[in-house]
């Protein structure tokens, strides 16, 4: 972070120093977590459900924290604002402001209902003096301590956006204005919020009306809600499998790992998942645009890893059980897409599908969670597992395609998940876990990652 004052701080958030702040004195880094404080450190005391962050200032400013920003009056220098998650949105936006007048960033902000984490991670493994934080920081909060860690070095600033209810993308445009802006498509994730496809596609397209002048939007071609989505952004760069202004060919898939080509030069992904050849071809747009060749554009995709946790992480362990880890979230399609995914990786041994809820999906969840239990069989996937009440219904589904015997599994708990495993996976298994993050599934594929015989 590039120093700033105590009094820029609150001339930025509007509102008051006290409890002895040293206006001259400077902030060098913004934290939320007290463990983190040191010196030269602002402490955000948020107050969540069950921790009240201003309990903590006195104990951030012994460890050399200058500055807390609080809701209310504390014993020790404070800035005090009525609303703390509003007022780093506003430090976020001035900061950004500053370091747009005093040097050359390009803010590249990405969403979508799937990829945008790997997108995002795949920028960072490609772009040169780049920001772009492991794993998910796509609100209100998480966006502008993104922002607030970027300097006065940082070229390429790269913000995940997401969309959870009307109005998010709005708001986080109008902290971190966007000289590119990228949209991969429009899936089931969040329709309790939004109602339908349409009504998520329209909030989406507004973050094309947060593209500075002479800015450009990065969309998918290929996606029939997000193509239509072209000339919102001042101007308009299209990509696909398709026609598409950057377009990308000879899918296939090589061990579970997506192929193509784009503008005659070839890349395979170490990342697993088909579905992932279209966030790698989005990244190459974006990196074409940011003026990196096409050689070094490709050679970075290809040499590119996983780098955010519990997103299509393959371990292998001493027993020769393989742990595939896609538990951090899960959507209708992400959900089909990490089956396939499984079905390639397995590569004709056996397959075990752990699934848990997909959170946020409104009132097409039963349908959509019956859905996957038939995708489930229609798959192959030798043996289903669903964990949890709420994805009980993919259990039902695939007992009625088909399932017999223990092929499909149903139990409450993960704890139950993880006991009716012990005794069941042989070497050569390949075991997908899956299901939204608020489900706590991807505890269970820490621990599966981590055991061994």
């Amino acid at each position: 972070m590039r120093p700033v004052t105590l009094a820029w701080v609150s001339d930025a958030v509007g509102g008051t120093l006290a409890g002895g702040a040293d206006p001259d004195a400077v902030v060098t880094r913004v934290v939320k977590d007290s463990r983190e404080a040191g010196a030269g450190s602002l402490y955000v005391a948020f107050v969540g459900e069950r921790v009240d962050g201003h309990d903590f200032v006195a104990s951030v400013a012994e460890a050399g924290a200058v500055l807390s920003l609080v809701s209310r009056e504390v014993d020790a220098p404070h800035v005090l604002v009525d609303d703390v998650t509003e007022a780093l949105g506003r430090l976020a936006g001035a900061y950004l402001a500053l370091l747009r007048a005093e040097g050359a960033i390009t803010v590249i902000g990405i969403t979508g209902s799937n990829g945008k984490t790997t997108t995002k991670d795949l920028l960072a493994q490609t772009l040169p003096d780049v920001v772009a934080p492991a794993g998910s920081f796509n609100n209100e909060i998480g966006l502008p301590l993104t922002v607030l860690s970027a300097g006065p070095d940082t070229r390429h600033l790269v913000l995940e956006m997401g969309a959870a209810a009307p109005g998010d993308l709005a708001y986080l445009t109008r902290i971190a204005p966007l000289d590119i802006a990228v949209v991969l498509m429009v899936g089931s994730a969040h329709f309790e919020y939004y109602g339908s496809a349409d009504g998520l596609a329209a909030e989406k397209a507004t973050i094309l009306d947060g593209v500075v002048a002479g800015g450009v939007g990065i969309i998918n071609a290929d996606d029939p809600r997000v193509a239509p989505m072209a000339g919102r952004a001042p101007r308009t760069v299209t990509f696909g499998f398709g026609p598409a202004d950057v377009h990308g060919a000879d899918r296939s898939v090589d061990g579970g790992r997506a192929r193509f080509s784009v503008e005659g030069r070839d890349v395979h992904l170490r990342l697993i998942g088909d579905h992932h050849a279209a966030n790698a071809l989005a990244a190459y747009a974006v990196a074409r645009e940011c003026g990196i060749t096409t050689a070094r554009a490709v050679d970075s995709l290809n040499a590119a890893g996983p780098v955010s946790p519990h997103r299509m992480a393959l371990t292998e362990r001493a027993d020769g059980v393989r742990i595939l880890d896609d538990a951090y979230n899960a959507s209708p399609e992400s959900m089909r897409a990490a089956l396939r995914a499984l079905r390639a990786v397995a590569d004709g041994g056996v397959m075990w599908a752990v699934v848990g809820e997909m959170l946020e999906i409104g009132d097409g969840s039963i349908a959509a969670h019956e859905q996957i239990g038939i995708d489930a069989v229609r798959l192959g996937i030798d043996h289903l597992l669903v964990v949890g009440a709420g994805a009980r219904a993919a259990y039902v589904a695939a007992v009625r395609e088909g399932s017999w015997g223990d092929e499909a599994a149903f139990v409450a708990t993960i704890d139950e998940a993880r006991e009716h495993l012990a005794s069941r996976l042989a070497p050569g298994d390949t075991v997908l876990v899956k299901g939204s993050n608020g489900t706590g599934l991807w505890r269970l594929a820490d621990q599966l990652t981590e055991e061994t015989r």
